[in-house]
């Protein structure tokens, strides 16, 4: 018989993967802003009951990538482009820090990792998907977040980053050189391997500059 202390375990395991699962789907716009999010399909489709999908659900809502109304459901937030400036304003503050205390945090382990990561960047071609493109951005982001070893400031990062991703997904089309800007890492990438930490952090603010850059000239 399965204990409660086990059954607690497993809904917040299915919980936590739907959340995974429905966020990765609304920051790379698979669920298009505006769109109702049903419960009962995604029961279905991911084979969970609706209890963990509500739990993600209210999840989502505190990182603002849907919310809800009552008695009209739940729906994916709209892209406010309007929050760019002050998305860009924390992470010009945070990206720097970030960068600075994983080139602090090496490990063998995530060495190896960084540098995988870089020979994945110089091999990416012209003729890549923009999706895949897109995805080797996220998982950039993700490899220095997961290296600061600070819980709080990773989960403030990836929040931002989840929102300033929703916009970049919708200006890709307009985006004239995207595969550049993926290509930008690899410099921060290699000054957090060599632990030049000034260099570091000023790549790190000046991707963030660029990014933004980038995106206010595409939506003119």
């Amino acid at each position: 018989m399965q204990s409660s202390a086990e059954a607690v375990s497993q809904k917040s395991s299915l919980a936590d993967r739907a959340y995974e699962i429905l966020r990765h789907r609304l920051i790379m716009l698979d669920i298009a802003p505006g769109d109702p999010i049903n419960e009962a399909g995604l029961s279905a489709e991911l084979d969970v009951g609706r209890t963990p999908i509500r739990e993600a659900l209210k999840r989502l809502e505190s990182d603002h990538l849907v919310v809800s109304y009552p008695r009209r459901g739940t729906f994916a937030s709209n892209v406010d482009l309007k929050d760019l400036s002050t998305i860009s304003e924390m992470r010009e503050v945070l990206e720097p820090i970030a960068a600075r205390k994983a080139a602090l945090n090496l490990t063998p382990e995530r060495r190896r990792d960084f540098e995988a990561t870089i020979a994945d960047l110089r091999a990416l071609k012209e003729t890549d998907e923009p999706r895949a493109l897109m995805e080797r951005d996220l998982e950039v982001h993700r490899l220095i977040y997961s290296s600061v070893d600070n819980p709080h400031l990773m989960e403030t990062l990836v929040r931002l980053d989840d929102l300033a991703t929703r916009i970049w997904c919708l200006v890709i089309p307009r985006i004239p050189d995207l595969i550049g800007h993926i290509r930008e890492h690899i410099d921060l990438l290699e000054s957090i391997l060599e632990g030049k930490e000034s260099a570091v952090e000023a790549h790190a603010a000046e991707h963030v500059r660029e990014f933004d850059k980038t995106l206010r000239s595409a939506l003119r």
